[in-house]
């Protein structure tokens, strides 16, 4: 069949869609982790049975997942052997299409009338996977073992039944092992809703109508994505943006693209970027790719996200910089922080080339905090994840968005009433970042600040975040936003990280508190050229003082 009409191929597409929305709202309703059941911080999608190419991802998933879930699950196709209905694969090595070793990787081959018809994936954070400190956010980790398990491909189901010793090794080696037994089994119940509405897809339009439709999509995607890059004009542009540190060196890194435009492609050079670093901040190949699509896809919203999408953009390996991570180099920082400095390079670029298409650069920090210890109250261990919000860049049509999600993503912070339920702890405050937009004619969005006191027991903390040293970049004239500032007080006394916004093991005992601002976005265009209007309105919000 070469032929398909508009309306089948978008009811088809809806479909695809709508497959991909129920396995990300089963995963995160069965899950156990707030992480995933709260924040959100999830993704599933349907992947070609050859290519292992991405068909569909829903709405409701991370972005920065979109290219690295595609290429972990070419990696397992690669390695799979004797696949049979119900195996599923698991998989978390960064060296292999992943992020960091809390994003855990599910991949099942999809079977129709009895043939591979394709691949389902989905990835979950789990709050710990082992490693130096409780919740994986290693920061002065030099090596990928001290972060974590690492797992290569291996069938934790076999025939729809969960192997025993394989779960065993698991459990043996991560903090608070019996809670993830339910995020196991929330991803393979998520996969298993895939399977039975993708089944009722092809039985209702048949294999013919929807492999053309499959086709025609991919293609489609990758005709858009050249007619607004043609629309671009033809040029090289140099985009730039720095890393607080690695957590272990104190010296900033730097990520560096140039972007050659030439007709209907872009070229994406990062091969100036700052070498290997000793620290967890280096970004594996999978993870640096994914940054550059999710980047594009921001600038330009309309695209849809299949395969088609990747096809014009042409991206060289940066081999040698610390963009290209391989083993053993840490890697716990890539997926939140690197890659959110890569797009902000690549929105630096793109300014000079579409400045009406641009803002500001955003807070580009998911500000991960991580706290681990001992439960008196109820007598149990645990480790507490808290993901922050910050502020929006400026834009030419008007001021960035206060407390929105990080640029990889869509997670949102849990509930404080929910992690004051789970957690020996008491948030004190949790308010808006006050001053922390970046001023412009189009000022930006604010970041946010809180306290969390630690109630009762003892604890470690851990932070990987940034824009500790370097504000989120105006633009068009406008101000930086501002910083991200972490603060533990312990006895009276006040203790801030060397590196500002990295640390990890921080002791911590009952009546302790560590306080957290996040950054804002940055400024658009010459602050003088702020109405009165907004300037007066600004002060009586209280975002700026009178």
């Amino acid at each position: 069949m070469t032929h398909i009409d508009p309306v089948t191929l978008t009811v088809i597409q809806s479909g695809l869609h709508q497959v991909c929305n129920e396995m990300d709202l089963a995963h995160c309703r069965a899950a156990f982790s707030p992480i995933i059941s709260e924040s959100q911080d999830r993704s599933n999608g349907i992947y070609h049975r050859d290519s292992g190419e991405l068909i569909a991802q829903g709405e409701l998933g991370l972005p920065i997942f979109v290219g690295t879930m595609q290429f972990s699950t070419q990696a397992v196709i690669a390695l799979a052997k004797d696949i049979a209905p119900g195996d599923i694969f698991m998989v978390n090595d960064p060296y292999l299409g992943g992020t960091h070793l809390m994003d855990v990787r599910f991949v099942k081959p999809y079977f129709y009338r009895g043939k591979l018809y394709a691949w389902l994936a989905n990835t979950g954070h789990w709050p710990d996977m082992g490693g130096m400190v409780p919740g994986g956010f290693s920061a002065h980790a030099t090596e990928i073992e001290q972060e974590g398990l690492r797992l290569p491909p291996v069938k934790l189901y076999k025939k729809g039944e969960l192997d025993p010793e394989i779960l065993s090794i698991l459990m043996s080696n991560i903090r608070i092992s019996e809670q993830r037994i339910g995020d196991i089994k929330a991803q393979a119940a998520a996969l298993a809703i895939g399977e039975r509405r993708l089944t009722q897809l092809l039985d209702r339009y048949g294999l013919d109508t929807v492999d053309a439709a499959i086709a025609e999509l991919k293609r489609q995607a990758s005709v858009q994505t050249r007619a607004v890059i043609a629309a671009i004009p033809d040029g090289e542009y140099h985009g730039q943006a720095f890393l607080d540190s690695d957590g272990v060196q104190d010296q900033p890194l730097k990520v560096s693209v140039r972007i050659r435009k030439e007709g209907e492609l872009m070229h994406f050079d990062l091969s100036e970027s700052s070498p290997p670093c000793a620290g967890p901040m280096n970004s594996v190949i999978a993870t640096t790719r994914s940054s550059i699509y999710l980047a594009i896809k921001h600038v330009f919203p309309e695209l849809p996200i299949n395969a088609g999408l990747f096809e014009p953009l042409r991206i060289q390996d940066p081999e040698g910089t610390f963009l290209y991570a391989k083993y053993p180099r840490p890697v716990s920082g890539c997926a939140a922080e690197v890659s959110q400095r890569i797009a902000e390079a690549v929105f630096d670029a793109l300014q000079k080339a579409i400045p009406h298409r641009l803002f500001a650069a955003p807070a580009g920090t998911t500000a991960n905090l991580a706290i681990g210890g001992d439960d008196p109250m109820h007598g149990r261990s645990y480790v507490m994840y808290v993901i922050s919000g910050g502020g929006y860049g400026g834009h030419p049509g008007g001021d960035g968005l206060t407390n929105g999600c990080s640029t990889i993503g869509i997670s949102k912070a849990a509930p404080v009433e929910v992690q004051e339920q789970l957690y020996p702890i008491l948030f004190e405050r949790y308010a808006i970042h006050e001053g922390s937009g970046g001023r412009g004619e189009f000022r930006g969005g604010m970041g946010i600040h809180y306290r969390i006191r630690l109630r009762a027991g003892s604890a470690r903390a851990s932070m990987v975040m940034d824009h500790g040293k370097f504000g989120p970049p105006g633009a068009a004239g406008g101000e930086d936003g501002g910083r991200t500032r972490v603060t533990v007080y312990r006895d009276g006394t006040a203790y801030v990280p060397a590196h500002v916004s990295k640390d990890q093991g921080i002791a911590m005992q009952a009546g302790d508190v560590i306080e957290v601002y996040t950054p804002g976005g940055g400024g658009y265009g010459d602050p003088e050229r702020r109405s009165p209007l907004a300037r007066e309105n600004d002060i009586r919000q209280g975002y700026y003082p009178g």
